[in-house]
């Protein structure tokens, strides 16, 4: 479970845990029989006996496809169609040969798709945990306000990890649960600059959202790095 440092009105700051609530499917896939289907993984090909690969060991396409037609050496019968867990993504050169060292570049395209600029990927820090703290800027929005400015792609639930932490959240939570309202909240020591969640991940405007039952609270943290804009404006 991932944690996030953030402040509440009082400028005090508590480590607490964040996570994705995922909301159970209503719907149940089964198979004609009426039992549960079960996803599995299977092998598909071999990185050996890839076109590309094989490719090197023929004279050229064609005398490749006549040995595909003849004997299928694209197949290995032993290993093709096992079941697979446990897997890790790796990079492949250009050879085949697992890459060790890898440069990540960011591809800038226009709006139809043509490649405009390629730079290395800049490698952001997290801003959200270690000695960075999340700021409460005290800056309310009314939802009804909110919902019509901004597109929401994320959230994450804040929960507490001890009853200090409860009594930390639960009032971030009441507060804005009473005034019916979202609060902005940013990195930096002003607050004004955008989250990142992880190590060069996408930078996001957040948003606090509170609500209350009894003696029960639910603070969320609403991410949008989309604006809602009118056509002509």
């Amino acid at each position: 479970m991932r944690t996030i440092n953030i402040t509440n009105e009082k400028k005090r700051d508590a480590q607490v845990c964040m996570e994705t609530i995922k909301k159970p499917s209503d719907i149940r896939r089964v198979l004609e029989g009426g039992e549960d289907y079960i996803n599995v993984k299977i092998l598909k090909q071999n990185v050996a006996l890839a076109l590309d690969t094989l490719g090197q060991d023929y004279a050229d396409l064609k005398e490749l496809g006549s040995a595909i037609v003849e004997g299928d050496p694209e197949i290995d019968m032993e290993l093709i169609g096992k079941k697979v867990s446990g897997t890790q993504k790796l990079y492949l050169n250009q050879n085949g040969k697992i890459a060790y060292r890898v440069n990540m570049m960011q591809i800038i395209k226009d709006p139809l798709g043509v490649e405009k600029e390629r730079r290395d990927l800049a490698h952001v820090l997290s801003n959200v945990t270690g000695e960075s703290i999340v700021q409460w800027t005290g800056r309310k929005f009314p939802k009804s306000a909110i919902i019509r400015k901004f597109v929401f792609q994320r959230k994450l639930q804040l929960k507490h990890v001890s009853g200090l932490t409860y009594d930390f959240l639960y009032d971030m939570a009441k507060d804005l649960h009473d005034t019916k309202s979202l609060m902005f909240v940013g990195g930096g020591k002003k607050g004004n600059e955008p989250l990142i969640l992880t190590q060069g991940g996408e930078p996001y405007r957040g948003f606090l959202e509170g609500r209350v039952d009894g003696d029960r609270y639910c603070l969320i943290l609403h991410l949008t790095n989309m604006e809602v804009k009118v056509i002509g404006q």
